[in-house]
């Protein structure tokens, strides 16, 4: 505050003339230093967030063309003097106001070793293993073009802290990639034959699992791939209606039902309309939201000719259908053989402990519901098949702690995710440099690495740190 107040006394001073003769309307270059060492230090201690109790949303200072500062900027338009790019950012980010970004340097642009930190590219495809270690540029709207069901909550706060929607291709995700690649496209030659249709991805704490599988879901989608996208697990099991279905003796969901297949229909409408209904039995009906059953009507039937548009459409339409076109979906998904088909779903490790729904065992007492119990969960768990299909770890969502071998899953699908690298870690830093995270003058090899140890890799403590430096 007594920084700020010497501020608004200075350029007072400045604007008003007459007796501010000696009065300097620059600010000094130390209480200028000051002034960004406060900044950092308070967005170290505040979890990256600005210190100062008013926020302005959805707003960013840019530099226009003539060199000067121009405040009150929407932050949906470009920002270009903090990225050196025309990113987009939603209204929903909390950019700090102060202090003005120093003049971009295109030597920031330079990663380690002198090669470029950015990869001008539109897609993952074609990046080798030579060509890791370098950040890939999108803009939100062109993620969210491409996974409309939602982006995982450590890559947002990524990209709110540093103004920029990059990602880092990283080799771990490259190894991830070129297995699902080789599966749809044997001909690639490599050296090495262990591909597997089935993975877990696990290791510790924000070391990127749900990031790279965002990723996966991108760079499949750009190669014309059918995915099925959950990227919030959790929501299967916590939240919503649920009734035990009597035919099944399974627990029904049918708010999450609905929502699943409008979310699955924003992006795949299109290859939808074009992959006919292959099983034409009727489809049970169930409980609808909030209505109970359905008076004589038992099941629905899908027509010929019916597309996976239209059956889709159908449980979006009628409540009492959704969990049945839900369970019906994963049948016809495992038949389409026109398009790869990728089942990659976050938070996968919520589907192996309890729920938070209770069910009533005597008047004073209830039953924890496990997800096996689900309709929805028992019929997408389960990863003894043939088809694609990866699963990430969230620790930072886990209920409970799970056994090495799972039920359902093969022994070997387990894939370790390891922290950052060395040299990845290397990259990271000099990124945070470029976005003004780390103040360059302070930048230094043996900083980086202390950073680096300090959190033994872990790329949310690591940013966390970076302020410090």
């Amino acid at each position: 505050m007594l920084l700020r107040s010497l501020l608004r006394r200075g350029a007072a001073a400045a604007a008003g003339g007459g007796c501010a003769a000696n009065a300097r309307p620059d600010l000094p270059g130390s209480l200028a230093s000051l002034l960004l060492a406060s900044r950092s230090y308070a967005k170290a201690k505040g979890g990256g967030k600005p210190a100062s109790s008013t926020t302005n949303r959805g707003k960013v200072r840019v530099k226009d063309p003539k060199g000067g500062v121009s405040e009150d900027s929407s932050a949906a338009g470009d920002f270009a003097a903090s990225s050196g790019g025309a990113d987009e950012l939603d209204a929903e980010f909390e950019l700090p106001t102060d202090p003005l970004p120093p003049t971009y340097d295109p030597a920031l642009d330079v990663g380690p070793g002198g090669r470029p930190l950015f990869a001008f590219t539109d897609t993952f495809a074609s990046f080798s293993h030579r060509g890791a270690n370098a950040y890939v540029d999108f803009t939100l709207d062109e993620w969210k073009a491409m996974l409309p069901e939602g982006l995982p909550a450590g890559m947002m706060k990524e990209f709110q802290e540093t103004r920029r929607c990059a990602v880092m291709v990283r080799e771990s995700f490259l190894d991830l990639r070129d297995n699902f690649r080789r599966i749809v496209d044997p001909a690639i030659t490599t050296k090495r034959k262990d591909n597997k249709r089935q993975i877990i991805l696990d290791g510790p704490r924000s070391c990127g699992k749900s990031i790279a599988l965002a990723m996966l879901v991108h760079w499949a989608r750009t190669e014309g791939w059918l995915v099925f996208y959950v990227p919030q697990g959790k929501d299967w099991t916590h939240g919503g209606f649920f009734y035990r279905n009597t035919y099944s003796d399974l627990f029904d969901t049918p708010v999450q039902a609905a929502k699943v297949l409008q979310d699955f229909l924003k992006y795949n409408e299109t290859r939808l309309q074009q992959l006919p209904c292959q099983i034409f039995e009727p489809i049970p009906l169930g409980e609808g939201t909030g209505v109970g059953m359905m008076r004589g009507a038992d099941t629905v039937e899908m027509p010929e000719g019916s597309t996976l548009y239209d059956l889709v459409q159908t449980g979006i339409t009628h409540t009492h259908a959704s969990v049945g076109v839900v369970v019906r979906l994963r049948k016809e998904l495992s038949l389409v053989k026109d398009v790869p088909v990728l089942f990659a779903i976050d938070q996968y490790n919520s589907w192996f402990t309890f729920t938070e729904f209770q069910e009533p065992v005597t008047v004073r007492s209830c039953r924890s519901i496990h997800a096996k119990e689900l309709t929805m969960v028992n019929a997408y768990r389960s990863m003894l098949h043939n088809d694609m299909m990866v699963g990430a770890f969230s620790h930072s969502t886990a209920v409970g702690k799970l056994r090495q071998e799972l039920p359902d899953v093969p022994s070997d699908a387990r894939l370790m995710f390891p922290r950052y690298t060395v040299d990845e870690a290397e990259t990271v830093c000099h990124y945070y440099m470029r976005q003004k995270i780390i103040r360059r003058e302070s930048f230094s090899e043996e900083k980086w690495k202390k950073i680096y140890y300090l959190s033994n890799g872990n790329g949310s403590e690591m940013r966390w740190l970076a302020a410090f430096i």
